[in-house]
């Protein structure tokens, strides 16, 4: 994708205080474990290995920027909701993603990715009502979409966008916008393309402040 083919790697942070300055624009990837998230970001910027890609969900464990070049960045949050880490590590995550997304200050927009076959999760809910908080702009990747029907795709769509726009986006006048996504077939990807590139093309003293 044109607006992502410089993407490269910027740096990690484990902790809060290990993020850069939030002087430029930031778009972050969310997803549960195994959803497609990291495929998704490597489809976008059309690099196999960008954004790491692991057969076993959890191995994502660092808040991961990649530079777009003009002080924009794309933010690889780790996967949630994988059953083989250690407690005190999800407590640690939980509180770090939690702060994050409510209170970064230079985060535009949330990309939350979701297997179309499990949308909505619990923890996908509660990634939402964190993010929500700032009115900030969401868009849905419904991934690995080739895995069914085109019938079948576009009725979960649909369900997922009624659910977004009750919960979210009407009740809180949040800009909410869902999409069909499969990295294995290249579906969606401009569509998605057209809708970050937006978000990252705002002038930065544009970006709303968090609520406090």
């Amino acid at each position: 994708m044109a607006i992502f083919k410089n993407a490269s790697y910027f740096i990690s942070a484990h902790h809060l205080s290990d993020l850069p300055p939030p002087t430029g624009i930031e778009i972050a990837f969310a997803g549960r474990s195994n959803a497609g998230k990291s495929s998704a970001i490597n489809t976008l910027a059309n690099h196999n290995r960008l954004a790491f890609v692991s057969k076993q969900p959890g191995r994502t464990q660092l808040i991961n920027f990649f530079s777009l070049g003009d002080n924009r960045f794309l933010v690889d949050l780790p996967g949630y909701g994988y059953a083989k880490v250690p407690q005190a590590i999800k407590d640690h995550w939980q509180r770090t993603l939690a702060t994050y997304l409510s209170e970064r200050s230079c985060l535009f927009g949330l990309v939350l990715v979701m297997d179309i076959r499990h949308p909505l999760t619990p923890l996908d809910q509660q990634m939402l009502e964190w993010f929500s908080l700032n009115k900030k702009p969401i868009h849905i990747l419904l991934t690995k979409a080739d895995k069914l029907s085109r019938e079948a795709s576009h009725k979960t769509l649909h369900a997922v966008q009624k659910e977004i726009n009750e919960k979210w986006g009407l009740t809180l006048g949040i800009e909410c916008t869902v999409q069909l996504f499969s990295s294995l077939k290249k579906q969606g990807a401009d569509e998605a393309e057209t809708i970050i590139g937006k978000w990252l093309n705002t002038p930065i003293d544009h970006i709303p402040n968090p609520v406090t």
